[in-house]
Order: C-alpha cells, then structure tokens, then sequence
C-alpha cells in the first residue's frame, strides 16, 4: 500500500538512535565532532567525541596521506575497547594487513594479543569474487556481522570496488550505506582521489558516488614545498611535505571545519596539530 510508505516523526521517534561519539584512535580527531544540547533553556554546544555512532564517514586523500592509517587505528582503538570491528582489505592481502594492524598497536601502547579477538579481516584483495560481486561481498559481511556481533566496519578502500567502471561508483557506494545503516553499523570508507585538484574539497573522491551519499567526509592532503615563500609561510625547509586534514562535511552532527595541520609520526600514526591558521600566525 502507498500510505505504508509514509511515517510520522512521532510514529518512529522511538527507533531513533543515541548521537554519541565512537573513539577515532586518532589524538586530536574525537572533539573536532559536538552536538548541541538545550540546557537550562540555552543552546550548549559540547564535544561528541569520536565519530558520529552509525556514522558511515569517507576518508579520502590522494595516495600516502594517511588514510589506511586512520582506519587502522580506528580498527584498534575499538577493538581495544571491546568493540568487534570488521576490516575489509580490497587493496591489500590479509596476512599484511595483520602486519599492519600489529604495527599501530603496538605504536598506540596496545598489546596486540588482548585485541586480536575481536577483529576480522575479509579478504577482498585475494578473492576475485569478493571484489567483483558487490552482493556476495555484502552477503559475506553481513555473515560476519551475525556471527561474531561486529559494532564497527572498515573498507580499505571502496574506490577498488568499482575500478575502471566508475560509471556505477553511485550505485555500489548507495548499496553499501545502505548495508551498512541496515546493520547498525559505524563505518569507515577509504576513497581515493584521482588527482591533486581542488585538494581540500571532496571533489575527485572516489569516482562521482562516495561523497555525495555519505553521512560525512574527512579529506587529507599533503602539500611538497617548493619555494621560499612556502618556506616561510609554512616555517619549514624547501623540501618538506605539510600534512593537511580538514572534515568536509558531516549531516549527523556539528564539527570543526576548519583546516587542520597534521602529522604521521615516525612510529607510525596520523596525529591531529594545530588549526592552520593558528599554525602560521605562529
């Protein structure tokens, strides 16, 4: 019936969920997200801390930005604590993502062997099927959903599931939110640019579908400087790589929209600095 198909805010209110922030992992990230509250009568805006909960997030940037490295720590941080998450390697085979998982454990004082148990690695990368059949991969997931009652996803990255036939970018990234909000699941998608242009915006992000379906975007970006002027505006040698990170947008909730410096640490983690404003007034 037509009229089955509209509901009133009152009828649902009930099945709304929570709005509460999902630890990131990554140090300076959890309070650039808030909500606002009334309190006493008076707007209060207060940090949500973390990602938005059942937030599907694109983290997107064009290659070695450090985006592989924010869902791993992601990926940790939740399984740490407690949280079953399920990573999904399209890039890269299972055994080195492991690797690499053990790696920022480790470099987030974590020890790998209390966590190890509530993680899960769907191999996309090694299983043609996987990675060509859209409905066998999201049938696979949902099995690993069920079965060992995952809270969180990870897809490294989404982009790979529709290399060169980015004409159905829309539709396979619309069947994943959709799988996604259906399993109550908060998730990351990795996307990657195609290009340098309109570096701090969403634009060329994963083909024409991820940004524009998403509940909200996190671009990284990482300027070469190669020229004095660079130099002093940015206060580091020619040469130097300057990180940049900015959330583009997010519908589930407030956040900071400014421009962001930040940095990979020599042990291997992304780290939130300093607004870049703020940054180059010194």
């Amino acid at each position: 019936m037509v009229g089955e198909n509209v509901h009133s805010l009152e009828s649902i209110r009930s099945s709304v969920p929570k709005l509460f922030g999902v630890p990131s992992g990554v140090e300076g990230l959890d309070n650039m997200f808030y909500k606002v509250e009334i309190t006493d009568g008076k707007v209060v805006k207060s940090p949500l801390g973390g990602y938005p909960y059942l937030g599907v997030i694109n983290i997107t940037g064009v290659a070695d930005t450090g985006k592989s490295l924010m869902v791993e720590q992601f990926a940790v941080k939740q399984a740490s604590l407690g949280f079953r998450t399920m990573f999904v390697t399209v890039e890269t085979p299972k055994e080195f993502i492991a690797q690499s998982l053990m790696s920022r454990a480790k470099a987030m004082g974590i020890d790998f062997d209390d966590i190890s148990g509530n993680l899960f690695i769907v191999d996309a990368a090694s299983n043609h099927r996987l990675r060509e059949d859209l409905d066998y991969l999201l049938d696979t997931m949902a099995y690993g959903i069920k079965t060992y009652n995952i809270k969180n996803t990870v897809i490294d990255s989404v982009t790979g599931l529709f290399e060169a036939k980015e004409v159905l970018a829309r539709s396979v990234v619309r069947k994943i939110y959709n799988f996604l909000k259906k399993w109550y699941q908060t998730a990351l998608l990795v996307s990657q640019k195609r290009s340098s242009s309109e570096e701090m915006s969403a634009e060329a992000a994963g083909g024409y579908g991820v940004a524009h379906i998403v509940d909200g975007t996190i671009v990284l970006y990482k300027k070469l400087i190669m020229t004095k002027f660079e130099s002093n505006l940015y206060k580091v040698p020619i040469g130097s790589v300057v990180r940049l990170f900015r959330i583009d947008g997010c519908r589930m909730t407030g956040h900071d929209s400014r421009t962001y410096i930040f940095e990979i640490t020599d042990t291997g983690l992304v780290r939130i600095l300093s607004p870049l404003d703020e940054y180059i007034r010194g």
